[in-house]
This record gives structure tokens, C-alpha cells and sequence, in this order.
């Protein structure tokens, strides 16, 4: 995984000195009696003790929540199916896993894993659908589909079958309420949990709550703030009448006057920032900072939310700028270590060789590590860089080998 290109089970089988066929190497992700949970926990118990001496602070480190795709051409995957892509508007087909990452001054590596599934296909929905309303066309559209699902749906939950597999349906936030759970099981040091805006849930933010753990997240300009919970002032400093219970934050911003915003400098880059508390329904009192990337307040903006409303906007956009190594890894993991590069058809076997990634990409980043804390709070050098290194080192003892054999 680490210094093949390919990384197909025939290539991998090929470059194996002493191999028989890619047989083998299939049955162990298949059939072999090993653990993809206890290798996990033996993981992050050796990356816990290896880090100790240069993780910073638990105070200021980080659990991220996020998901990404692994994309496939074909449908013979278990649990592939067609999920969107925020970034091209595209429905590919791919596996949605969902990921815990840490990230504590230069020490960052993946905690855990869980597989989202859609709910129409773990529960065989069109199936089911076609076996109680043979006559009935299933719509492509989503808002035709909707209105099918309220029509057939309460017929498919008096089916026995189909309602085991209703019960067995997950929401990314319930996935990303056990991957809390499991990182606080394997005592991992974090005290502050970061997210986007598809995580903000009332139920992860009870947890978090309940967990001690703080949390800031993106917020979608389309949520509604309470009114009655802050007072907005003009650049006169008299308050500006707000109608109605709720306000929606893209019908709020266009009113807090220029005099609001500050500059706030976080390592080479300025924002313009706006903070406010407010209370968010069903979430309570909250900070918002809105941030702008130039001081005339044009092009597009961000708005950041946390449950601390006594920490500042710099505070504020300097832990949330530490949900960025989530990127690089999956960035890494694609690029360097084929986590999307699999051909495993078996859940099980795909489930092995995400934690056979997450075992390799940690190796590598301890090798990236600075010796001390005082050495500064990056890697010293990249995972591309690190699988260079080891794939140097290979053809290095490849070619000892040979001699040896001469």
C-alpha cells in the first residue's frame, strides 16, 4: 500500500517475493480469522504511546467528523450505491464512510471508520416497492420520489422484512455519535470536537454537551437565529428592529453595519470578523463569527458557530483551521495509500483494507514527526515524501537481496 502504484491484489501479489497467487492474498482480507476492530484498538494504543512526548495540550486538541467518497465505476461492490458529490453536483457511484480524525499540534492521525448506506439501499426500498406496488413507477426526480416515499412507506413498515431493515438505517449524525463515542472509549485526549454543517444536530450537540467536549462547527446561511436572543445596533449605535421570531443568517448579515467587523489575524492570513451571541433553536446560546476574507465586506462569507460564547473570533478560527488535516488525509489516503483503489467486492473485505490504510498512514506519520514539541506544531515532512523514502529504502534492500541470493 505504502510504495506500489498499483495497488490491485494481482500487482501487489506480483511484487511479493515468495508469492503464490492473488488468491491468498483475497482470502486473508476475506476469510482470514483476523479483526478489523482489534487491529484498530492495537492502533491507536501504539499511536497514543509513540505521540505522548510531542502531542500538545489536551485543551486546544481536536476530533474531526467528516465523510468523503470512494468512487467506482462498477455496481457489484456490497452497499455501493449513488451518493452526492458537494463539490461537482454529481451523483457517483461510491462508498460514503465516515471518519473520525485527531488532531493535537503535529501529531493527526484517522481514529475511526463507519460506512454510511443510504436508506434505499439498505433497505432494498425500490424492491420492496416494486414487490407491494407492482404497477407503481419509481420517479428519478427527488421531489417526485419524496411523495412516493410518503405514499408507500407506511405500507413497507408493515412488512416484516422490510422493517428489520428499516430499524438497521443510520444517519450520518448517529455515525458521527458513535465515532464520539468510540474515540472517548479509546480514551483518546481531545477536549473540542470540530465539524461542518451537515453534522450540526441537536442530538451530537446533546452528546457533546453531555461528553464535556466543546464544539464549533460551519453554519448554513439558511438557519434561523432566535431574535429575541441578541440586540443588532447600526453604525449609530441604535438597535435595529428585527421582525419576527426567527431570522435566517443570509437575512442577517446585509444588516450588521461595516463599524462591526474587526480585523483578526490567524498565521499569514487576515479576516474580517463579526461575533454575536445568539441562541440557535434547538441548540441554545451560541457564538457566531461572521468572516469575511477582505475588508470591503464583498464575495462570499463564512460563518463559524461554538458552544463557547466566551471565546473570540480568532480562538474561534484558529481551532476550526485545524479541521483542514481531515482534507490532506483523505488527499494522502487516495493519492499515496489507494483508499479508494480497492477491488474487493465483500464489505468485510473493504472494511480490512480501510483499516490496513489507516495502520499505514499511521506508520508513516510517526516517521513525519518532529522529535520534541519545541520543534514546532507541524510534521516535519509530508506522507508523499515519507512513502518516497520507504520506497527508496525497498529497492535498497531489494538489491542487497539480489546480491545476497548471487
Amino acid at each position: 500500500l505504502i510504495v506500489l502504484d498499483n495497488k490491485s491484489l494481482a500487482n501487489i501479489t506480483r511484487c511479493v517475493l515468495e508469492s503464490a497467487d492473488k488468491t491468498n492474498l483475497s482470502r486473508f482480507f476475506s476469510e482470514a480469522p483476523w479483526f478489523q476492530e482489534r487491529v484498530n484498538d492495537r492502533r491507536l494504543t501504539y499511536l497514543l504511546q509513540q505521540t505522548q512526548a510531542v502531542r500538545g495540550p489536551k485543551t486546544d486538541a481536536v476530533l474531526i467528523l467528516d465523510d468523503t467518497l470512494c468512487e467506482h465505476v462498477g455496481s457489484l461492490f456490497d452497499y455501493v450505491d449513488r451518493h452526492y458529490n458537494h463539490g461537482n453536483d454529481t451523483y457517483p457511484l461510491a462508498h460514503n464512510p465516515v471518519t473520525s480524525y485527531y488532531v493535537s499540534g503535529p501529531v493527526r492521525f484517522p481514529v475511526d471508520l463507519r460506512l454510511y448506506r443510504r436508506y434505499e439501499e439498505l433497505t432494498q426500498w425500490e424492491a420492496f416497492v416494486h414487490k407491494h406496488f407492482p404497477d407503481r413507477p419509481i420517479p428519478t426526480k427527488k421531489k417526485e420520489r419524496a411523495q412516493l416515499h410518503k405514499a408507500v412507506d407506511p405500507v413497507l413498515l408493515q412488512d416484516p422484512a422490510f422493517e428489520k431493515l428499516h430499524q438497521q438505517f443510520r444517519t450520518k449524525i448517529d455515525l458521527g455519535i458513535a465515532l464520539l463515542e468510540a474515540a472517548i472509549q479509546h480514551k483518546v485526549p481531545f477536549r473540542i470536537l470540530l465539524f461542518d454543517s451537515w453534522y450540526l444536530a441537536e442530538e451530537l450537540v446533546a452528546l457533546a454537551r453531555y461528553r464535556n467536549k466543546d464544539w464549533i462547527s460551519l453554519l448554513k446561511k439558511n438557519r434561523n437565529l432566535e431574535t429575541n436572543s441578541f440586540i443588532l445596533k447600526d453604525a449609530t449605535g441604535h438597535a435595529i428592529p428585527l421582525e419576527g421570531p426567527h431570522i435566517a443568517v443570509e437575512a442577517l448579515v446585509p444588516l450588521i453595519p461595516r463599524t462591526a467587523y474587526r480585523a483578526v489575524t490567524v498565521g499569514d492570513t487576515t479576516y474580517w470578523t463579526c461575533t454575536l451571541a445568539v441562541r440557535l433553536p434547538g441548540l441554545g446560546k451560541v457564538r457566531l463569527v461572521v468572516s469575511f476574507r477582505n475588508a470591503e465586506l464583498t464575495g462570499t462569507y463564512v460563518v463559524l458557530v461554538s458552544n463557547r460564547v466566551d471565546w473570540n473570533a480568532q480562538r474561534i478560527i484558529t481551532l476550526y483551521l485545524q479541521r483542514w488535516p481531515i482534507e490532506t488525509f483523505y488527499q494522502d489516503g487516495k493519492g499515496h495509500l489507494g483508499l479508494d483503489t480497492y477491488r474487493m467486492r465483500s464489505a468485510e473485505a473493504i472494511g480490512k483494507h480501510w483499516c490496513l490504510v489507516f495502520v499505514a498512514y499511521s506508520f508513516l506519520h510517526l516517521d513525519c514527526l518532529p522529535s520534541s514539541p519545541s520543534k514546532g506544531s507541524l510534521p516535519v515532512k509530508t506522507i508523499g515524501e515519507a512513502c518516497r523514502q520507504q520506497a527508496q529504502a525497498l529497492i535498497e534492500a531489494l538489491i542487497l537481496y539480489a546480491h545476497e541470493q548471487l
